[in-house]
């Protein structure tokens, strides 16, 4: 038999040759088929006689003339996805991009968002520095060379006027230094061709005829664009596209130089039209499409793109907003201008805005999409999802319609098209939860975890509020088993929790019983820097408190307890906590459930301290505490204090310390004088 060490060897020697080119092989063919011959050649694998003679016959052959074979060629990620496909996620440690620094972790929702927007603050203040001082990082270290690390040409470097300054100033995306030198090129009566002047209608209609703001460089305002920020911040409650109708000024460059142009083709009509709707000017912008079609001109698909998505902005009525629609999509026909998906997605996004009619025509729509080919892409399906449910009260039917959309997608891996694709698990998910549909859930879930669909969620926000959706719907209607396993599942690798999400596990806890893992849940608070929530705290003690439970589960409560003390004590300043009367009496009683009476005597000083008057039934338990420890005294004390308190329960608990208690005459007589005291106040 040949060693598995022998084989290994033999291989190796093998692979080394081959690395090494033909030169090496030809060179040393004759050791290593020796090799081969003395390994393996003692054994037939089942060969034939004949089958034998023609190998031996080929191996000559092959000790002539030996054939290389193509190189295999892997692309630079190869080693990294392969490394990656051997490791699974693991749900304890933090997002990737927070590994870096241990230390620095987040561990709330609010740190994990201070994090994020300092990382990349980070980034775009160093981008900034390196990109304005190209002189102090001229060397280049690295192997390869990394071209986004280096330095990035930010200044204009002809002065000249020339076109081939105004090209420089263009692709660095100077407007305002872009339009001073096409003007200063027309005062010099020099002709600027005509593919530079698209270049610059483009650029200055794609940022609204303002200069863009570059990676960590300081966002400076003039007066009338600050005022409009007030505006915005005013008018929150206003729709979106009339803040943004306001940023298309009157009479700006785009339409100045549009104007100047001896010959305008379709290509600067389409500029300007994309211009102005992308920034709110919508009613101008069809007005461009009519002078472009008495032209004789024809408009290309982004155009048309463009003119779907401000369709409904220039319309009142459902019926004339489908008309308007109608009738781009004839022009279209009659132009010859094939749609693609970004035209059907805008049309679908128009259609949520046509009331009830854009129920049918979205599903025409989508067939549509289908007979020409067209993939609908996650996006597609979001906006029929918002034609469908206009609010949470939608029916069966329309559920249906998700339904048959997860069936279709089942399995699919996806990759962005549209930049509205991050919505659709969001939207999905909370219809799910609106119509307390867990199957429903699970099979979104079940997509996002196909291939890498898990980028198609989003940035953080939308990331936290479709795992919100999901782990509220696990609490509703999941069992407490299973809500914990993803509850250990997703946090806090893929969710941070706000407090509501921790108020739905507190209810699942306590429908399912499971009360047992209150201090646990307990611990996530503190972590999840939750613990500064006053409700939230009171709805876990009262949990605790609420019933008696074993001894082991009652040392773990008062130990709970015992930790919020703590925290309310040491962090009172820092999270603005405040003793209340029933968070004081919740955990005085489970430190007498747990027999801590001198940390529960303890507590009745906070009372006092914080002006605070404990329940009725609390004095009871301690009252109760007293007989089992066959402490007289102590009793008195309890009644003392509750006649402190004034207390409706002193007499009551004064008679029953005179008839359970051994006490002294002394004792007898300050009880008698506390209960005759407390008679009158009942």
């Amino acid at each position: 038999m040949v060693s598995p060490s022998q084989k290994a060897l033999v291989t190796w020697n093998m692979a080394a040759a081959g690395r090494r080119g033909g030169h090496y092989i030809q060179k040393n063919s004759r050791f290593l088929f020796s090799n081969l011959e003395q390994l393996w050649g003692h054994r037939s694998f089942g060969w034939t006689p004949a089958l034998q003679q023609q190998a031996a016959e080929s191996h000559q052959e092959s000790t002539e003339t030996i054939v290389i074979p193509r190189k295999k060629t892997w692309s630079k990620e190869a080693v990294l996805e392969a490394l990656a496909a051997t490791v699974s996620r693991d749900p304890t440690a933090y997002p990737y991009q927070f590994q870096d620094d241990p230390y620095l972790s987040p561990k709330t929702s609010t740190e994990f968002k201070l994090y994020s927007l300092s990382q990349e603050s980070g980034r775009a203040a160093a981008k900034y520095f390196v990109n304005s001082n190209p002189k102090f990082f001229t060397k280049d270290f690295a192997e390869p060379h990394i071209p986004c690390l280096m330095p990035e040409t930010v200044l204009p470097l002809l002065d000249e006027v020339s076109e081939e300054a105004l090209k420089e100033r263009i692709s660095l995306r100077k407007v305002a230094a872009a339009v001073d030198m096409y003007d200063q090129l027309l005062q010099a009566g020099t002709a600027v061709s005509m593919e530079t002047s698209h270049d610059l209608l483009d650029l200055i209609c794609f940022f609204g005829d303002k200069n863009p703001v570059q990676d960590g460089e300081p966002q400076t305002e003039d007066s009338e664009e600050s005022g409009e920020e007030v505006k915005r911040r005013k008018g929150r409650g206003r729709r979106a596209a009339d803040l943004l109708r306001s940023t298309w000024r009157e009479n700006n460059n785009a339409e100045r130089i549009f104007n100047l142009l001896p010959e305008k083709d379709e290509r600067c009509y389409s500029a300007l039209i994309r211009g102005m709707v992308k920034h709110g000017a919508h009613m101008k912008a069809f007005s461009i499409y009519t002078d472009l079609l008495n032209n004789r001109l024809t408009a290309d698909v982004h155009t048309f793109n463009a003119l779907f998505s401000a369709a409904p902005e220039v319309r009142d009525t459902y019926k004339e907003r489908w008309d308007l629609m109608t009738e781009l999509l004839t022009q279209m026909n009659q132009q010859k201008v094939q749609p693609n998906l970004l035209t059907f997605n805008n049309l679908l996004k128009g259609l949520k805005r046509c009331g009830p009619m854009g129920k049918t025509l979205a599903l025409h729509t989508l067939n549509e999409m289908r007979a020409l080919g067209i993939t609908p892409s996650l996006a597609s399906y979001n906006h029929i999802l918002g034609v469908f449910f206009k609010s949470a009260s939608a029916g069966q039917s329309n559920v249906d319609i998700l339904q048959e959309m997860m069936s279709e997608l089942a399995g699919s891996s996806f990759t962005c098209q549209d930049p509205e694709d991050v919505l659709f698990f969001c939207s999905a998910m909370k219809i799910c939860l609106d119509s307390k549909d867990l199957e429903l859930g699970y099979k979104i879930q079940s997509l996002v975890e196909v291939g890498e669909n898990w980028r198609m969620l989003g940035d953080s926000f939308y990331h936290s509020i479709y795992y919100g959706r999901f782990f509220n719907l696990l609490c509703m209607m999941e069992h407490i088993d299973v809500v914990w396993k993803w509850y250990r599942k997703l946090i806090p690798s893929l969710y941070y929790p706000n407090p509501q999400g921790v108020k739905d596990l507190l209810r699942a806890l306590d429908t399912d019983s499971r009360l047992d893992l209150l201090p646990i849940v307990w611990k996530d608070i503190k972590s999840l820097g939750h613990d500064n929530k006053p409700d939230l705290v009171e709805e876990l003690l009262s949990l605790m408190d609420r019933e008696k439970h074993s001894p082991e589960i009652q040392d773990s409560f008062a130990t709970c307890a015992l930790d919020i003390k703590s925290t309310y004590e040491g962090n009172r300043t820092r999270l603005g906590l405040e003793w209340s009367a029933s968070s004081l009496s919740h955990i005085t009683s489970l430190l007498l459930r747990a027999n801590k009476t001198q940390e529960a005597w303890k507590m009745m000083q906070l009372f006092k301290e914080n002006n605070r008057v404990p329940f009725d039934k609390l004095m009871e338990d301690f009252l109760s505490a007293c007989r089992s420890d066959g402490s007289p005294q102590r009793a008195v004390e309890v009644v003392q204090l509750s006649a402190a308190f004034c207390l409706r329960a002193t007499p009551r608990l004064a008679q029953q310390t005179l008839a359970e208690f051994d006490l002294t005459e002394e004792q007898r007589a300050i009880l008698s004088e506390l209960e005759s005291a407390a008679e009158p106040a009942e």
